[in-house]
């Protein structure tokens, strides 16, 4: 059925619109994120392009555009002309329509970043530290939150639709391979940091895995070149991933799927270890720490690292290895089209390990598998903090490209 959709127009109905809850049925709901959701895609589409796309009614498709250009969702564009009868008016995503804060929580940084409803960076915020404190890490939300919102118009604030939360699960795990004091670490077991930001917000808050999330940028945001299913591989201070499956975001049961980290690969000597242990950046710095330098420029300074010299030739050289054969187990389990890797990592040294893994996967015995193109994420080094924000955005305003832990 395609009727019966109401009209909110009100000014009290275009701010409730925005901050309405996250669980809305209905036939309406679904066919507007649907309509939301193409038009991100395509950048632009007229109301015949909707109705040819979703099959759904002209006049359905006509009253829902309608009602989105009304909550100031999507903008008319200049009039295609040229055909047959009227002028074609395209409708493009405003991007004063919404907005998402992101924050990564991460084993050396934490990151806040405000974005809009394209995913244009409006403001972006990081603190850098030896490990995540959890006292430390919600004052650094508490004041960067109020940082932001204080630079916003009174009208763009009432259109912050939630904030995401991307950081590494059973964090507190990590206490010995981050150097960081076990009962410091001990505390995240036992603090709700959703709960702890969600106390300070009026908008929801979700959560969800940060490599997971990075992979839901580059989903969402990144470009993907037309690929459905991929496998995707974040190397930050550990080395974590996702996967995307029919161009929705997979993250399992237990939030778990794409725990890429843990996959077993041969280690320097042959022996097996877990990816996390090879390619991830904190080998990197445990190299360079080795011969007496400071590497924290790594975290500081991702943009560009400098002349690292030998030691960056062996990281690339062992961590391409061990990615070529995490990506050649992977494409055993799902027949994936391509494969994705990002990073906490200047652009050059992200294009040398992308084309190392390209080289080591042609020395792998791969016979009976049809092996996925591998190719450099899009979103790069602020993926993490991105995709934060963009759980809120996928949970409320689109069709399934993320799941989310939930708010």
């Amino acid at each position: 059925m395609e009727t019966g959709i109401a009209r909110h127009g009100s000014p009290e109905a275009l701010e409730s619109r925005v901050h309405r809850g996250t669980n809305q049925s209905g036939m309406r709901d679904h066919n507007e994120r649907l309509v939301l959701s193409l038009v991100r895609q395509h950048g632009s589409l007229a109301k015949s392009d909707i109705a040819r796309m979703t099959g759904l009614s002209a006049q359905t498709v006509s009253v829902i555009m309608r009602e989105l250009e009304e909550d100031k969702l999507l903008v008319r564009q200049a009039p295609l002309r040229g055909k047959i009868g009227q002028p074609s008016i395209p409708m493009a995503l405003n991007p004063e329509g919404a907005f998402f804060i992101g924050l990564k929580i991460g084993r050396r940084s934490a990151e806040l970043v405000l974005i809009d409803f394209l995913g244009n960076v409006r403001a972006m915020l990081q603190h850098s530290y030896r490990y995540p404190a959890p006292r430390e890490t919600v004052e650094f939300v508490t004041a960067g939150i109020k940082t932001m919102r204080g630079e916003l118009t009174p009208a763009q604030d009432k259109r912050i639709a939630g904030l995401g939360i991307a950081m590494p699960f059973e964090l507190w795990n990590w206490a010995d391979t981050a150097g960081a004091p076990r009962e410091i670490m001990d505390e995240w077991r036992h603090r709700d940091i959703r709960a702890n930001i969600q106390a300070q917000c009026e908008f929801p808050v979700y959560l969800q895995n940060d490599a997971t999330s990075a992979c839901g940028a580059e989903l969402v945001f990144g470009r993907a070149g037309g690929a459905r299913d991929f496998v995707y591989f974040y190397i930050g201070a550990f080395a974590g991933g996702g996967i995307v499956l029919n161009g929705r975001l997979y993250s399992g049961p237990n939030g778990n799927a794409g725990a890429l980290g843990s996959m077993p690969v041969p280690g320097p000597d042959g022996k097996p270890t877990q990816l996390i242990d090879v390619a991830s950046i904190a080998m990197l710095e445990k190299a360079i720490s080795a011969k007496g330098i400071d590497g924290s420029y790594l975290w500081t300074s991702p943009q560009e690292w400098g002349e690292i010299g030998p030691d960056l030739d062996e990281w690339i050289a062992s961590a391409s290895r061990a990615l070529a054969y995490a990506i050649v187990a992977a494409s055993s389990v799902i027949d994936f089209e391509a494969a994705v890797i990002d990073g906490w990592m200047p652009l050059d040294v992200r294009r040398r390990l992308v084309d190392a893994v390209t080289e080591a996967i042609a020395g792998i015995d791969a016979e009976g598998l049809k092996l996925p193109v591998v190719r450099e994420g899009t979103v790069g080094i602020h993926a993490r903090a991105m995709g934060g924000a963009s759980l809120p955005l996928s949970e409320r305003f689109l069709i399934g490209p993320n799941t989310s832990g939930g708010a």
